[in-house]
């Protein structure tokens, strides 16, 4: 059995994407050409830097526990009364809270746009707007410009061409080089969050972030109404009242770190939100140099930005991901011949494959007849400039027709060809 198994020739490209046609489809999020992390089955999406995101967690949490169990008892000791358990349960119930906001930042789609496979054509970037090149004559792949004007509130706009996603990005959009997709409305990459913040996450970001400055500032107040108690009950210093309860020291330092990094950021985001600006067009654009078209108001940028409807995602990780089924024919059309293990695909409509093989074989047969009987008048169509010379595509269909067990009918094939080349 073992000899046996040895004796068998290796399976070809072919014969193993036949045999994968049987297999469960995958799923999107299984064939995902970004660099995110999926959990649950695609109902979750974080970025590539998703542990960071444990880290993030715990220095919430564990301050937060120590406030609890630690402070607030000595809080309910020293007033004598359920003041310690009241202050407690409100840190819990808004540290659970925070976390929420946290995995509903980071868990989800920030906004990603779904990447074309296939360049756009030249004369469907739209001929109606003002296409721009840059500097020297530059041009993107297939020939397409690497800007395109848009207007935008009365404002013309550019934006650019993504070779990676192969798509002209919406205004406001930008690739993002650590999850690798084009976000709308990107703002930046956050670290602390592993994820993207885009058009559909910024709203629970910004909560996120004020949520944390709010806590920070909670714990550190009740920090300081401890030691002021204990100062005051035994008639000591700051320093001796910090010895009696260290945490307390140590949260009030902690917090008060902490503050100026998240309080930062949410008075940061304020003066973002008030603009409507992303943090990428602030350090990119400088809009206060210049008419910034998204502006719409210190109301509308408000409601536009936290009131507003948060748009579903155009991508859907769980959906099946449908194969190309006319690989064979759309490379003819586009003047490429294909190598014999891909010319041996397709089986969805249901036939054998068999019948597949002897069709594209026929079909090659038919074109390489026209394609002789040209040379021969000394002619050469314009539609099969760039293709492979009839020896070579000769040469790929004999290998093709090795694959399926089809050497004597290309051999006959063969020998009719030569009699005719030789009598004309």
């Amino acid at each position: 059995m073992e000899g046996r198994m040895q004796g068998k020739a290796p399976l070809s490209d072919s014969n193993r994407r036949i045999m994968d046609a049987d297999a469960p489809p995958r799923r999107v999020y299984q064939a995902w050409k970004g660099s995110n992390i999926f959990f649950l089955g695609g109902r979750l999406i974080f970025g590539p830097d998703v542990r960071s995101l444990i880290l993030t967690v715990c220095l919430i949490v564990i301050p937060v526990i120590l406030f609890a169990t630690v402070v607030c008892e000595q809080l309910a000791h020293e007033y004598h009364n359920q003041i310690g358990g009241w202050v407690a349960s409100v840190a819990i119930i808004f540290t659970a809270y925070i976390i929420v906001l946290l995995l509903l930042t980071s868990g989800q789609d920030p906004g990603i746009v779904p990447r074309n496979a296939h360049p756009p054509e030249p004369e469907d970037v739209g001929e109606s707007s003002n296409l721009s090149e840059w500097p020297g004559g530059q041009h993107g792949s297939a020939g397409l410009p690497l800007t395109k004007d848009v207007l935008v509130n009365g404002v013309l706009v550019k934006v650019k061409y993504c070779h990676t996603c192969m798509l002209y990005r919406p205004p406001r959009c930008s690739h993002c080089s650590i999850c690798n997709n084009c976000v709308e409305r990107f703002d930046h990459h956050c670290p602390w969050v592993g994820q993207c913040i885009g058009k559909r996450n910024y709203r629970f970001f910004f909560m996120f972030v004020s949520s944390t400055t709010a806590l920070c500032i909670y714990v550190f107040a009740f920090c300081w109404v401890d030691l002021r108690k204990i100062m005051d009950t035994h008639g000591c210093k700051l320093g001796r009242a910090i010895m009696k309860s260290p945490i307390s020291g140590i949260l009030i330092l902690y917090t008060f770190i902490a503050v100026w990094f998240v309080g930062g950021l949410t008075s940061f985001h304020l003066y973002l939100i008030c603009t409507n600006q992303t943090t990428y067009e602030n350090f990119r654009y400088r809009y206060d140099r210049k008419t910034n078209p998204h502006n719409r108001g210190l109301v509308q940028n408000f409601i536009e930005i936290l009131c507003s409807r948060i748009p579903g995602s155009k991508n859907n990780f769980r959906a099946k991901v449908k194969e190309d089924s006319a690989a064979f024919t759309s490379s003819l059309s586009m003047g490429r011949a294909l190598s014999p293990p891909k010319m041996s695909v397709d089986l969805e409509m249901g036939m054998k494959r068999q019948t597949v093989a002897m069709e594209e074989l026929e079909d090659l047969h038919s074109q390489i007849g026209s394609a002789m009987g040209l040379e021969r008048c000394g002619t050469e169509p314009p539609h099969i400039v760039g293709r492979k010379g009839c020896s070579e595509i000769a040469t790929d269909i004999e290998a093709f027709a090795e694959e399926f067990g089809m050497e004597q009918r290309f051999t006959e094939w063969k020998k009719i060809e030569h009699h005719t080349s030789d009598n004309p």
